[in-house]
């Protein structure tokens, strides 16, 4: 799906919950979805100065914490890094393949895995909420 189609369903999704996508978090959200690697906060912040001058780490934080809300990224925990999640119209279990060279994150949804963990947490006494496992290797393209 193309930046263009992502933002439309990411709009008509706002404007179905009541939630405001402003110009600012439209900026955030194109930024993240020309990207196919995990994204710094401040990485963020450099490209949105290009157009957004006065542009702030608060300005970064605040529309990342609301599309995350939204359902539309992803955090990656190991890397403090954020991505577009190109399946945001569904909540759903989340694996994330992380090339350790070149930075590529690939997003898997393997409704198998999140069974198991969710199976072997109740075994343990432990109710699982949400769910997102990270794994780190080298991809097929650094492997060549």
């Amino acid at each position: 799906m193309n930046v263009d189609a992502l933002v439309n369903k990411a709009k008509r999704m706002c404007d179905s919950k009541g939630a405001r996508f402003t110009p600012i978090r439209e900026k955030v959200f194109r930024l993240l979805a020309s990207t196919e690697s995990g994204v710094g906060a401040y990485d963020l912040l450099e490209q949105l100065k290009v157009t957004e001058s006065s542009a702030k780490p608060a300005t970064i934080y605040r529309a990342l914490d609301f599309l995350a809300e939204q359902g539309f990224i992803h955090k990656i925990e190991s890397t403090n890094a954020f991505m577009l999640c190109h399946h945001f119209e569904s909540i759903h279990p989340v694996q994330l393949l992380i090339c350790d060279q070149c930075g590529h994150v690939a997003e898997l949804h393997s409704s198998v895995l999140s069974h198991e963990l969710s199976a072997l947490a109740l075994e343990n006494g432990f109710s699982v909420s949400s769910q997102t496992i990270e794994a780190h290797g080298i991809c097929k393209n650094c492997q060549s």
